[in-house]
C-alpha cells in the first residue's frame, strides 16, 4: 500500500494522520489560514434547507458556528460515538429525514474530509481506523458497534480499511521515542472510554518490533468527569432532588430525568421522548416549579453545547488551578460557582477507583505486576486531570511516566500501523 492515513475518531476530537515513510507519520490540517486546526471537535450539525432542500451538514467549529448563527434552525448532535455499540439507538430524525447511526458517521467524516487543509485521495489508499479496547455504555454491542463502523466508513472510497485498538496505536506513536527495549503500558483517557493497552518494543537498528501482551479498559473518562461536575454544581439549580405532589404524597422528581440532561450529548434525543413529555405534564404539581421550568427552558433552547463548554472549561482549569469558576449565562446572568480542586477531586473517586481496578484486571490478564512497566504513556485530554497522574505515578514512579501529543498520538501511531508491512496482523474485529 503506498499511502496509508489514520483516523480517530474520538468522542470529543477528530484527528488525521498521514505516514511518511520509516515509522513516521504527521497529522493532517483542517480549515484554511489563518484557522488552521490540526484536529477538530466530533460535533455534527444540519442546517435546516426548508420542505425544497435537504439539511445542509456541517462539523466542528464550522457546525458550532452554523448553530450559534442560525439558532433554531440548527440540529446539533455530540458524541455520536457513544451510540455507536447501543441497541436503543435506532436513529435519528433531521428536519424530517430520518438518518440512522451509520449515515450521521459517514456524514460526519465525509464533511471533515471536505475541510482538510490539502485535499486528499482515498482511492487505492488505507484507511486505519481506531477503536475502543470497551466500548461506552451500559451494556455495548461489539459486533453491531463494527458493523456500524465498517457501512459507514465503507462508503468514503478507500481503498482497504483496517481498525486497530486505539492504545495500540497510542504505543506505536509512543515507540518512536524509545532508544532501546520497554515493555510500555499505554493509558488512553479519550471522552467515552479509558482503554489500557499493554507492549514489548524491542529496538533493532532502528526499526522497533512490537509484541502485544494484553489490553483492558473500562468506560469511565472525560464525558463521566464533566458529569460528576454537573450533578454536584447544575442539576441541583435544575430541580433534582425536588419534589412534586401525587395522589396525596409527595415524590421526588425522577432522578433519571436529570442524567439525561447531564449526558450533553442524549439532550437532542430526550427533547423527544416520553420522559420529557410527561416531565412538563408534572410541572403544575412541582413544589418548586421555577428549578423545572428552567430544566424545560434550557432543553427547549438546546443548551446542551453551552453547557458542556462551560464545564469543560472549568474542569481544564482545574488542571492548573486549585479552583475554577464556573459560570453559565442560561442559568441567571450572575450565576457562576467556584469548584474547589479538592471537591472535584473527591467527586470523581469512585470513577478513579474503577480506573484502577480495570488496570489491575488489564496487568493481572497479561501476567504482569507493576514492577514488570518500564514506560507508562498517558495520553488523551483527560490525563491532564492531576489526580489521574497522580494514581499512575504512585503505582509506578514519577520517572516513568511519559506523555506529550495528548490530542495526536493515536492518529499518528495508526498512520505509522498502516505503513508497515505487517499492518494486517494488528487489525481487529
Amino acid at each position: 500500500m503506498s499511502l496509508a492515513y489514520g483516523l480517530d475518531f474520538g468522542t470529543s476530537n477528530t484527528v488525521m494522520a498521514q505516514s511518511l515513510g520509516q515509522g513516521n507519520s504527521a497529522t493532517l490540517a483542517f480549515g484554511s489560514e489563518p484557522d488552521i486546526l490540526k484536529g477538530i471537535a466530533t460535533v455534527l450539525s444540519f442546517l435546516d434547507g426548508g420542505a425544497s432542500r435537504a439539511p445542509e451538514p456541517e462539523v466542528g467549529p464550522w457546525a458550532i458556528r452554523q448553530f450559534i448563527e442560525h439558532a433554531g434552525d440548527v440540529r446539533f448532535i455530540q458524541s455520536l460515538k457513544t451510540f455507536v455499540a447501543s441497541r436503543q439507538f435506532k436513529g435519528t430524525g433531521v428536519f424530517g429525514r430520518p438518518f440512522d447511526f451509520e449515515a450521521l458517521m459517514e456524514t460526519l467524516i465525509s464533511k471533515a474530509l471536505d475541510h482538510l487543509t490539502v485535499p486528499l485521495n482515498p482511492d487505492g489508499a488505507r484507511l486505519v481506523v481506531g477503536r475502543p479496547v470497551i466500548f461506552a455504555g451500559g451494556a455495548p454491542d461489539e459486533v453491531l458497534a463494527m458493523a456500524r463502523y465498517r457501512t459507514a466508513l465503507s462508503r468514503l472510497g478507500f481503498g482497504e480499511i483496517l481498525f486497530v485498538y486505539e492504545p495500540v496505536a497510542a504505543a506505536f506513536s509512543f515507540a518512536q521515542r524509545l532508544k532501546s527495549d520497554a515493555t510500555v503500558l499505554v493509558a488512553d483517557f479519550g471522552g467515552g472510554t479509558t482503554d489500557y493497552s499493554l507492549m514489548r518494543f524491542s529496538v533493532d537498528g532502528g526499526h522497533v518490533n512490537a509484541t502485544p501482551l494484553g489490553r483492558g479498559g473500562v468506560g469511565i473518562a472525560g464525558d463521566t468527569f464533566d458529569y460528576r461536575i454537573i450533578d454536584n454544581v447544575i442539576l441541583p439549580e435544575l430541580g433534582k432532588g425536588s419534589t412534586y405532589r401525587s395522589m396525596g404524597k409527595q415524590l421526588e422528581m425522577p432522578p433519571n430525568l436529570f442524567s439525561n440532561f447531564a449526558r450533553w450529548h442524549l439532550l437532542s434525543v430526550f427533547k423527544t421522548s416520553d420522559d420529557y413529555r410527561e416531565m412538563k405534564k408534572l410541572l403544575r404539581w412541582c413544589d418548586e416549579p421555577e428549578k423545572i421550568e428552567l430544566f424545560i427552558e434550557l432543553v427547549e433552547e438546546d443548551q446542551g453545547y453551552p453547557l458542556y463548554k462551560s464545564v469543560s472549561d472549568a474542569k481544564a482549569l482545574l488542571s492548573s488551578e486549585d479552583s475554577a469558576e464556573l459560570r453559565f449565562e442560561p442559568l441567571g446572568k450572575d450565576f457562576a460557582v467556584t469548584i474547589a480542586r479538592d471537591d472535584f477531586e473527591s467527586w470523581i473517586s469512585e470513577d478513579l477507583n474503577r480506573m484502577n481496578t480495570a488496570l489491575d484486571a488489564t496487568l493481572a490478564d497479561a501476567g504482569l505486576a507493576d514492577g514488570d512497566i518500564d514506560q507508562v504513556f498517558l495520553t488523551g485530554g483527560t490525563s491532564f486531570v492531576p489526580a489521574v497522574r497522580r494514581m499512575f505515578a504512585s503505582r509506578f514512579g514519577q520517572e516513568k511516566l511519559a506523555s506529550g501529543e495528548e490530542m495526536s498520538s493515536i492518529a499518528t501511531g495508526l498512520a505509522v500501523i498502516g505503513a508497515r508491512e505487517d499492518a494486517a496482523a494488528w487489525a481487529v474485529g
